[in-house]
This record gives C-alpha cells, sequence and structure tokens, in this order.
C-alpha cells in the first residue's frame, strides 16, 4: 500500500509530465507552421499561430510556460531562418501579459486582451529598440510595428479565446486544464 505523500508525488510529477508534453507540442506547432502560416507586413513576419499558442500556454500551462513557450519557438524561427529577432519581445510579453492577466483573475477574455496589448502595444515598441539595436534600422518609428503585430495577434489570439471557449462548452476544459 502507497503512502499518502508517495501519491501525492505521483500525482504531481503527473501533471507536471503532461504539462511538459503540452508545451513541446506547441512548441512543435508553432515552429511547424512558421513556414506555413506566416504572412510579412513591412519588416516583421506575422505568425498568428505563435499567438494562438500564447493564448492557449497561457490558460493551459499558466504563465512560465507561455513565456517559455514564445521564447523557444521565436529562438528554433530565428535559428532556421524562419523567424526574425523581431518575434522575441512581441511574443515574450504578449505571452507573459496573457499569463499573468489569466493567473490572477482566471478569465479567458482577459488572457486574449493580454496577448493582444503585450504582443501589439509592449511588443511593437520594444521590437523598435530591438530593430534600431540589432537589426541597425534608421527609418524605423516607435511605433512602426504595433499595427503589423496587433493585425497578427489579433487572428491568432481571437481563434484560440474562440476555441477554448467551444472546448470548455464541450467539457473538455475543466477550470484550467483538459480533461484527461
Amino acid at each position: 500500500m502507497q503512502s499518502k505523500s508517495t501519491t501525492e508525488t505521483q500525482s504531481t510529477s503527473m501533471i507536471s509530465t503532461r504539462k511538459l508534453v503540452l508545451s513541446a507540442l506547441f512548441i512543435a506547432l508553432g515552429v511547424a507552421t512558421s513556414t506555413l502560416l506566416v504572412f510579412p507586413i513591412g519588416a516583421s513576419k506575422c505568425a498568428p499561430v505563435q499567438h494562438f499558442i500564447n493564448v492557449a500556454s497561457a490558460i493551459l500551462l499558466g504563465p512560465g510556460y507561455a513565456i517559455i513557450n514564445a521564447f523557444l519557438i521565436s529562438l528554433i524561427r530565428v535559428l532556421l531562418g524562419t523567424g526574425s529577432l523581431l518575434a522575441f519581445p512581441g511574443s515574450m510579453l504578449g505571452a507573459a501579459l496573457a499569463g499573468i492577466l489569466y493567473y490572477f483573475f482566471k478569465k479567458d477574455f482577459l488572457a486574449f486582451a493580454g496577448e493582444v496589448f503585450g504582443t501589439s502595444v509592449l511588443g511593437g515598441i520594444c521590437a523598435f529598440f530591438v530593430a534600431k539595436l540589432f537589426l541597425a534600422n534608421d527609418t524605423a518609428a516607435i511605433f512602426t510595428y504595433v499595427l503589423p503585430f496587433f493585425i497578427s495577434t489579433i487572428v491568432g489570439s481571437a481563434i484560440a479565446y474562440l476555441l477554448i471557449k467551444q472546448l470548455r462548452a464541450l467539457k473538455v476544459l475543466k477550470k484550467d486544464r483538459l480533461n484527461v
């Protein structure tokens, strides 16, 4: 017979394993779609699947996983030549704000809004500095990337929000996790 602490440890370990597997699947999806579902707007390569993953990660996995997923997807895309350095500030700030807002308020819409505002406004402004410092872009203005990032994030974030809402209605999602 197992002790209560052993059972709790196994349960916690299983939850951590599920989170790692789901995180790996999100990262693989983000990288795999980086050549298929990307459209250029100005100097940025908009990837709506990235924003879908940010919202889904924020809700299903939490802010830490959402930020790490965004970072790893951006890093792998840059290393493969399918992304740009501008992906880092937008995706990571959007994931962070989505995750933090969802963590504290447990409202799907706030994860959506956090992703949109974090990516488009905060990430767009930070992308200006990335472009200036690392890409030697002297023609960009401080709000140059806000609109392109907004167009990208609104599409992916809306799809994630609607899908999560539907999964909750179908009772596939229970609170913050999948019913598996």
